[in-house]
């Protein structure tokens, strides 16, 4: 090999090697970048001014709930002689203005609703800074639901986000009641594994909300109804096969055509969760 080979060889190398550098520089940057704005990517709220008017109707009312640093704005649909509450954990974006859409559907099962947001949606102040701090939250909405419902049914109720949620909620519960129903909506087995589905060069220990569904889900006793979008594009449905899979129990419904945005607007969904309510 010739002197200028070798030394175009070695150029090549040394080219390659800052290339492979400054590519490595990028990755960690950008995982830098996710750790630091995770929030960002997790949630997208629809934030709303503080004298929005979200009650428009007589039997819904607007509730403030204080916890440490921020007050979550809530709703609740009040029936006169209900037969009991679902308690509702709506999923990442949007706020209570297009989560709260269908009270009829609850006059009808004669059940209360309740729904709040979370930190930094809808007229809720604060930020989500964790998912400790998110979970704390869930609770102390709940403390401030349950006393006016003693002797009724409780159900938690969890879409999407508030899937993971509405399982930790549930688990926590059963020291003291149970609820009679607990309703995961496009549920996922964790968010971890989520996150490996969709970009699966970013390292799990990166995910500081982990939400690991799976490993509170068998602690589940009381009656579970999982629901999913044969099509759902964001959250497959073989996160509620697995989860079906650790509680044998659980009733799954599969909305045949249905998406993760759009499963209110079928039928079978509608008929599947009514039923279950009416069982109560």
């Amino acid at each position: 090999m010739s002197t200028t080979q070798r030394t175009l060889g070695m150029t090549l190398l040394i080219s390659a090697a800052r290339i492979a550098a400054v590519c490595f520089v990028l990755y960690l940057t950008a995982l830098a970048w996710l750790w630091f704005r995770q929030e960002k990517l997790l949630f997208a709220p629809d934030v709303l001014p503080a004298d929005y008017r979200l009650a428009k109707a007589a039997d819904i009312h607007e509730v403030t709930i204080d916890v440490p640093g921020a007050k979550l704005s809530a709703l609740h649909l009040q029936l006169p002689n209900p037969k009991g509450v679902v308690f509702f954990l709506h999923g990442n974006g949007g706020s209570l203005e297009n989560w709260f859409v269908n009270p009829e559907y609850y006059r009808q099962a004669n059940f209360d609703l309740f729904m709040f947001d979370y930190r930094g949606f809808g007229k809720s102040t604060g930020h989500i800074e964790s998912e400790a701090q998110l979970r704390a939250d869930v609770r102390a909405v709940w403390a401030s639901v349950a006393p006016q419902y003693a002797g009724k049914k409780l159900v938690v109720y969890g879409r999407s986000l508030g899937t993971g949620l509405a399982a930790g909620l549930t688990v926590e519960m059963a020291a003291t009641r149970a609820p009679d129903l607990t309703v995961l909506v496009s549920p996922y087995t964790s968010m971890a594994a989520l996150a490996a589905d969709h970009y699966p060069w970013v390292p799990q220990a990166l995910l500081r909300y982990p939400m690991r569904t799976d490993q509170v889900i068998g602690q589940i006793r009381n009656p579970l109804l999982l629901i999913h979008g044969s099509q759902d594009s964001l959250i497959a449905p073989r996160h509620s096969d697995a989860l079906k899979t650790l509680v044998p129990q659980a009733t799954l419904a599969v909305i045949t055509g249905a998406t993760h945005n759009d499963l209110q607007n079928f039928n079978a969904y509608l008929n599947a969760y009514a039923k279950a309510l009416a069982k109560l």
